[in-house]
């Protein structure tokens, strides 16, 4: 979907992977270059990447495909960006930064997606209190999730749940719910890590982020992973929105809530991060770790498909 978008902003694409046969037919829809290899050899990456501008990996689990993607754009001078919902592909490039500034080169993981959309929606309510020291912040899933990132996912499990408290994560010390309303009454909310304690606490510089989530549908499938579809269809990403909502606390006390309301996240993650592709390769970039709302403006969710944002107190 992704490639599909791109090119049809006039993007010059170039599709890569590990498999020839999907990549050649995918090339031949979008009437575009591929190129084949593998992320265990080096050598197969610079040769790759030497002659790109913008890499955008939409290849999980992160966990295995971010580092050594991120190391050989810093060592081409091509800036990175992703769609990692997990947290290390965020872990690495914060640690990163100081090279990859260095050398000139942006590290943009979650350019589309959850990050994008939290991220943007936490920057808008911050802005209605005064002095914001905490953010609880919570997304709902809804509908199916697909066969790549079920896969993800199960390979990210933890054993504990972070928060950000003084600008640094730690262990939550309960695993109590929290109840947040997305527009059609209160529901309970389970807390999780979500990489957005990391940009949204860079973006918005709040010391306090607690992240939540909400599952409505067969968003968490069980059993066989490899035996879900690639994603979920059209008319069940039509029947699916997301909503995201997010509670902020001033130090004087006062509470501000607003919901972010958007089309199915398997919808809005390829538009937003080729439309970030696209403004990347306009020159729209700063050197380093870099978040979608810090760079692009707390605005740039709403500039995705049928996206909106409601303050509701």
């Amino acid at each position: 979907m992704t490639s599909e978008l791109a090119h049809t902003a006039g993007l010059a694409l170039i599709l890569a992977g590990r498999h020839a046969e999907p990549l050649s037919a995918l090339a031949a829809q979008t009437q575009t270059e591929y190129r084949v290899f593998g992320l265990d050899d080096d050598a197969a990456i610079d040769k790759a990447l030497s002659d790109v501008s913008v890499v955008l990996n939409c290849a999980g689990p992160y966990m295995h495909t971010a580092g050594p993607l991120m190391r050989a754009a810093i060592r081409h001078g091509v800036h990175y960006l992703d769609i990692a919902a997990e947290l290390d592909s965020y872990l690495l490039a914060e640690k990163l930064d100081t090279e990859a500034k260095a050398a000139g080169v942006m590290l943009l993981p979650g350019s589309g997606g959850s990050v994008a959309m939290l991220g943007c929606l936490a920057a808008h309510a911050i802005e209605r209190v005064s002095e914001p020291c905490k953010i609880s912040i919570a997304l709902h899933v809804s509908g199916s999730m697909s066969r790549g990132s079920a896969i993800s996912a199960s390979a990210n499990l933890t054993t504990h749940t972070l928060i950000r408290a003084g600008d640094q994560l730690i262990t939550r010390s309960t695993t109590a719910p929290r109840f947040f309303d997305f527009g059609a009454g209160p529901v309970s909310c389970f807390p999780v890590t979500l990489p957005d304690l990391i940009t949204i606490g860079i973006a918005t510089g709040v010391p306090d982020i607690e992240t939540f989530v909400y599952v409505s549908g067969n968003a968490f499938p069980t059993g066989d992973l490899s035996a879900l579809p690639a994603g979920p269809t059209i008319q069940e990403r039509n029947a699916n929105r997301y909503q995201a909502a997010v509670q902020v606390t001033g130090a004087d006390g006062v509470q501000v809530c607003s919901v972010l309301d958007t089309v199915n996240g398997y919808t809005f993650t390829p538009i937003a991060a080729a439309e970030a592709a696209r403004r990347v390769l306009a020159g729209e970039y700063r050197s380093g770790f870099q978040t979608p709302a810090g760079l692009f403006g707390k605005g740039f969710a709403q500039t995705i498909a049928d996206t909106h944002i409601s303050d509701c107190s």
